[in-house]
């Protein structure tokens, strides 16, 4: 395969990557994607709600454990410059849009996802690649693209539902504790990823689909079939 500035998604760097290389090949590489999960309305409203609220409040009001500082930036478009990586041909650069950048009192500022319900453990080093992602683009931003520097915190707010209340006038509420999961930044390990994933995209063909992929499993069984 020739050399390619390879576009990719920080979003994808987490479950498509694990559940299958093959459809995370397919994307990238032939611009065909799998359809589109059905994400419940419920988790989309509470997530923009949390947002809306926690905009431009102190850090100490949110969590224990969050730095002093200010929610600063909210669902913003990042582009990196390409990024070369030794003994690849190709490169890549990373484009996505990140959940929250927080602009802390010492002049740095940390990148922050919001989750609903319990961070699994084995999650989290997934959620990690997407904030290391966001936090390079951030930082080695494409020109005239949005930027802030340094990167210096990464992590979780989880927000736990785990009570359920009404008024006598109908209104009802869940409520549940905020949580601040810390992810240390460690470029090198994410470079490693980076890294395997140009050895994926730069073979001739797609790799082998994940057994446990549905959706390989459908097209097979389309191609079997006929249908």
């Amino acid at each position: 395969m020739n050399a390619h500035n390879w576009r990719l998604s920080p979003s994808d760097f987490a479950f498509l990557w694990e559940e299958c290389r093959r459809c995370f090949y397919l994307k990238v590489v032939g611009d065909f994607q799998r359809p589109r999960p059905i994400m419940p309305r419920i988790f989309t409203v509470i997530d923009s709600r949390m947002k809306s609220f926690y905009s431009g409040r102190r850090t100490e009001s949110i969590a224990p454990g969050l730095p002093p500082g200010t929610v600063e930036f909210g669902e913003q478009w990042v582009e990196s410059r390409p990024i070369s990586l030794p003994g690849h041909a190709s490169a890549c650069f990373i484009k996505g849009k990140f959940d929250t950048v927080v602009s802390f009192d010492d002049g740095t500022y940390g990148v922050v996802d919001f989750k609903t319900s319990e961070a699994k453990a084995g999650h989290v080093p997934l959620y990690a690649r997407q904030l290391h992602a966001y936090a390079l683009a951030l930082e080695n931003a494409a020109e005239g693209k949005f930027s802030v520097s340094p990167v210096t915190r990464l992590g979780l707010l989880v927000y736990e539902p785990s009570s359920y209340s009404q008024t006598p006038e109908g209104v009802a509420a869940l409520t549940g504790r905020m949580s601040w999961v810390e992810i240390p930044r460690d470029d090198d390990r994410f470079f490693g990823f980076l890294s395997e994933v140009l050895t994926v995209l730069e073979m001739p063909s797609p790799p082998p689909g994940s057994p446990s992929c549905e959706w390989c499993r459908f097209r097979e069984a389309s191609r079997r079939t006929g249908l």
